[in-house]
């Protein structure tokens, strides 16, 4: 039996996020929503269905065939890209999922069970985001069980509200990996010391705080906290990354070579991304390779205490949260000062100033608040930028990353139109 990660439309809820890395990438708590599959389906040969401009990007990630039908050798479990797999999920389907049984909620397939048969013919229709059309030819020789409480993220801020109890739950799946860091006698824990995980070569340096009482803290290998700093737990930080006497509030999750300091606050950062400076960061979520200049400070609470609003699919929507920050997508960069307002987006490879009360296409220069017109940014100076910042870790930019940076740029280019982005030199 195979099993195999899927997009349907979904994917659109968390736009920009999700223009430059599949919806099963995203993560909340310690794993990726495919990082957690690949844990709970230990054994089990994995494929993955994507967009078709993110392979090439993908595989240069995973080892996992993407978007190959001539890897279904086998029965097929489909599962949604956005399910938060569990060890209830494995034992539901081999309890209630029989073969060619498709599991619905609200219309979307959560879990599927299709035989080779049925999911060789479908193959090629599961290489593209799984729209409700396509859904209706797929599950039309399939018997229908309908779901009502099955644990699938549909917004951005869900990835955000889920981070603290998903790091109480994924801790538990590593639990039993041996804790090799060091941990000055000067530093301070509070709570049960069996809840902090320090992995090979992690330190943690005098006068550091970590505060286990209500969570567990997990440091990944070589991560440096330095002195002075204070986390909180539930809490993930990921490997070699470095954290400068910052302030880690509970529901982090802070991915691998990162650089942090300031003020976190149940926020999820992608690994490459700097935000090493003062300034608060909140019931935020941003993407892989962004940085963000000293100062840079996100609202996440309404002056008026109320529910905030958020655009999704160009349509405001109501998050019914009272505390929702700022959601930025891979590359992108905030200069000195920026003040980030609740509910906002910053697109792929934009650059923004000053007061950001908008949300901010990809590719763009956006600096209202000081009276400048926003500016396209131009696609070769993003992929010279990508080079450069790929150098400064060691990694060499690829043929592959280029071409994602193009599609993403064709993609995006009605957004910039509509808001009235237009294309000249940038100046302040």
């Amino acid at each position: 039996m195979i099993v195999s990660l899927f997009e349907d439309e979904t994917f659109e809820n968390f736009l920009p996020l999700t223009y430059a890395q599949p919806v099963f990438q995203l993560k909340s708590g310690i794993f990726s929503f495919l990082q957690r599959t690949r844990r709970v389906f230990q054994g089990y040969p994995l494929i993955l269905f994507t967009r078709d401009y993110l392979a090439p990007t993908l595989k240069q990630q995973v080892s996992h065939p993407i978007n190959n039908p001539d890897a279904i050798d086998d029965d097929l479990i489909l599962v949604n890209g956005t399910l938060v797999v569990d060890e209830q999920t494995r034992q539901l389907i081999q309890k209630k999922l029989g073969k060619d049984v498709v599991m619905t909620q609200n219309g979307k397939v959560v879990l599927a069970h299709l035989s080779r048969k049925v999911a060789e013919k479908h193959a090629e229709t599961l290489c593209k985001p799984i729209a409700q059309r396509q859904l209706k030819k797929i599950v039309k020789k399939c018997k229908i069980l309908k779901a009502q409480n099955m644990p699938l993220m549909k917004y951005p801020w869900d990835l955000v509200n889920n981070c603290a109890e998903l790091v109480r739950k994924d801790f538990k799946l590593i639990h039993e990996e041996s804790s090799e860091g060091t941990i000055d006698k000067q530093a301070t824990v509070y709570g049960d010391a069996s809840n902090l995980h320090l992995d090979k070569e992690a330190s943690i340096e005098a006068f550091s705080v970590l505060d286990v009482r209500n969570g567990p803290i997990y440091i990944g290998k070589e991560t440096i906290v330095h002195a002075g700093s204070r986390i909180t737990g539930p809490a993930y930080i990921g490997d070699k990354t470095i954290v400068a006497s910052g302030l880690i509030r509970k529901g982090c999750h802070i991915g691998n070579v990162c650089r942090v300091g300031g003020e976190l606050d149940a926020t999820i950062l992608h690994g490459y991304t700097n935000k090493y400076h003062t300034g608060y960061i909140g019931h935020s979520y941003v993407g892989e390779w962004v940085n963000m200049g000293a100062a840079t400070t996100n609202s996440d609470l309404k002056s008026t205490y109320g529910t905030v609003k958020a655009t999704v699919k160009g349509k405001e929507t109501n998050t019914r949260r009272v505390k929702v920050g700022c959601f930025i997508s891979d590359h992108a960069k905030t200069s000195i000062g920026t003040q980030i307002y609740t509910g906002k987006k910053v697109g792929v490879a934009s650059h923004v100033h000053g007061f950001v009360t908008e949300d901010v296409p990809s590719f763009t220069l956006w600096a209202k608040s000081l009276g400048a017109e926003a500016v396209e940014l131009y696609l070769r100076s993003a992929i010279e930028t990508q080079k450069r910042v790929f150098a400064r870790r060691g990694i060499k930019q690829t043929r592959a990353d280029i071409e994602l940076l193009k599609r993403i740029f064709k993609l995006t280019a009605k957004e910039r139109r509509k808001a009235r982005v237009v294309k000249r030199k940038f100046e302040l």
